[in-house]
């Protein structure tokens, strides 16, 4: 009785030690069905009915986490990590010279970007994000700035 029973213990710890590891939701469902057949076996000595608790609690506890986490995932989207178009129309200032034809940096929001310009921009101006190219900002040079 006892043996069956520290399989499953010992089968959850390392399901929950492959999640912990992968955090990536590949295991947890297996960690619930163990614990369930980890139950079911202080009642029963049959390994077969302990094997259809694990698989059915396995397969319950995917079939109910799998939409709520799509559900959950569709709400959030994932963050711009490169040449945000969210910058568009926000003013910055120029770190680094903007010359046409060669690449500057500005800070838009408190983010440092690589930036080009049609027209020479000093360091130091104020400048307005018109498009995104990549990674790259392009900006125009402003002569009042909002703030």
């Amino acid at each position: 009785m006892w043996l069956y029973s520290i399989f499953w213990l010992i089968a959850a710890i390392v399901f929950v030690g492959v999640e912990a590891a992968t955090t990536a939701l590949v295991s947890v469902w297996f960690a619930v069905g163990a614990v369930a057949a980890l139950v079911v076996s202080l009642f029963t000595q049959s390994l077969g009915v302990q094997f259809v608790v694990f698989a059915v609690v396995s397969a319950i506890a995917l079939a109910v986490m799998v939409p709520a986490l799509a559900k959950r995932r569709a709400q959030h989207a994932p963050p711009v990590t490169n040449g945000s178009p969210l910058s568009i129309g926000k003013q910055g200032v120029v770190l680094r010279a903007i010359n046409p034809g060669e690449l500057g940096r500005v800070r838009v929001d408190g983010l440092d970007w690589q930036a080009r310009a049609d027209t020479p921009l000093p360091e130091g101006s104020k400048c307005r994000v018109t498009d995104v190219d990549g990674a790259v900002l392009i900006v125009v040079g402003v002569t009042n700035p909002v703030t």
